[in-house]
């Protein structure tokens, strides 16, 4: 994402998801929580827009997203969404479908990592918010659900037939796109769907720690690592080293490289830069 701007300015609030940032980490909570934290259409507009600033600033070098209440994201509104999209054209209906595949593509394409912090339900679109995240750490409570067949759509919504078979495996993400079960915490943490157990009621917080230890780390090692391996899950082997070797090429000019040699030197820990 390139830091270069027009005449639009930063968003100094945001109506209908609720941003704090602290320390380099950024805070993004759905907060909806009579709703069990349904999208609506502003929603996933707002998820959208901030997820570009987010990345043109440059200043954000984590992000943590939650929901408020008893869970994590029960999916797109059945009132606001459903019932709404009922009345659209195709070229509408086309509009909205694209705009949620951008929401996904905005969280696998930001330059710092992302951790869905997961408790209660994380349903159809809720599951693959959690999904396109960099880490899923997660309640033991927490369960998954991919609902869209259910409601007569095509399981592979949001890039889920994309995404989901490259974490857990194709047999596995047939089952659970096609069939629509939810799967609860200790399934998903075998299936690889869960990066961190965390203690009953404790998501938020495992999240935060892991959210503060990459905030403290090399940063632009840890952009370069999350780029390469968006970008190398359809490349053959040999376009794989190559894209590999020239960005090692890249980042041993960098600050952060020659600072590790110096702190490794002088028997200290490093103050990454970021550059």
């Amino acid at each position: 994402m390139s830091p270069f701007t027009g005449s639009a300015r930063s968003t100094d609030s945001w109506q209908h998801i609720r941003v704090t940032r602290k320390d380099g980490i950024a805070t993004v909570t759905l907060a909806r929580p009579e709703k069990l934290n349904a999208l609506t259409f502003e929603a996933y507009a707002d998820l959208r827009d901030l997820l570009a600033e987010l990345s043109r600033e440059r200043s954000v070098r984590a992000l943590v997203l939650g929901g408020e209440g008893r869970g994590f994201c029960s999916g797109g509104d059945v009132e606001e969404i459903i019932g709404a999209t009922l009345g659209m054209d195709t070229a509408q209906l086309l509009d909205f479908n694209r705009m949620t595949g951008q929401v996904v593509r905005a969280l696998r394409e930001c330059p710092f990592p992302v951790i869905a912090a997961v408790h209660g339900v994380a349903a159809g679109a809720g599951a693959v918010l959690a999904l396109a995240a960099d880490f899923r750490v997660a309640d033991p409570s927490a369960r998954f659900a991919f609902l869209f067949t259910r409601v007569g759509l095509s399981g592979g919504d949001m890039g889920a037939a994309y995404l989901l078979p490259r974490v857990i495996g194709l047999g596995h993400a047939t089952r659970l796109l096609m069939l629509g079960d939810a799967v609860r915490a200790p399934e998903a943490e075998r299936l690889g769907l869960i990066s961190e157990l965390a203690e009953e009621g404790h998501a938020d917080q495992a999240a935060a720690a892991l959210a503060r230890r990459l905030a403290e780390g090399p940063a632009l090692a840890y952009a370069q690592t999350k780029a390469l391996l968006t970008a190398e899950l359809d490349l053959p082997l040999a376009a794989a080293v190559e894209m590999d070797a020239a960005t090692q090429a890249l980042l041993m000019n960098s600050a952060d490289y020659a600072e590790f040699h110096a702190a490794f030197t002088e028997k200290r820990a490093p103050k990454w830069q970021g550059k």
